[in-house]
């Protein structure tokens, strides 16, 4: 009897081991951030807009080739607007202080394996710079 019982208990004990191998991964989200270059469709890449270390630093371009311009561009460099904009990004939803107390608080998607930034509540896109999302 207890050989038998040492029998079914050892056979019990692999076949979940086999199944527990068969079993697919747990599914863990990519998480994507606002960090970086950002700009609007390829046919409108006048403003581009920096996100580094919680501030947002704004940037225009009145010429033909303002993505290899932009591509020079640094976070707080001369070519910036002057101000910036303080911002976070907590729980895909970013808030960015326009000062005089106005906020612009909004949900954001991505695609385009974080390419792509979809602003929820006004309801545009943003581009990463250098990205062929369009």
């Amino acid at each position: 009897m207890k050989k038998i019982f040492l029998i079914l208990t050892l056979s019990t004990a692999f076949m979940s081991c086999e199944k527990s191998k068969n079993l697919p991964a747990p599914y863990v989200p990519v998480e994507y951030n606002i960090e970086g270059k950002w700009t609007y469709e390829a046919n409108n890449l006048n403003t581009l807009y920096i996100f580094e270390d919680g501030t947002r630093y704004t940037y225009y371009c009145v010429g033909s080739d303002c993505d290899s311009l932009y591509n020079t561009f640094e976070a707080g460099d001369s070519n910036a607007l002057p101000g910036t904009n303080p911002y976070t990004f907590e729980n895909d939803t970013l808030t960015v202080d326009l000062h005089f107390g106005n906020e612009l608080v909004t949900p954001l998607t991505f695609e385009c394996d974080g390419n792509k930034v979809n602003f929820i509540t006004p309801g545009y896109s943003l581009y990463s710079l250098g990205s062929n999302c369009y």
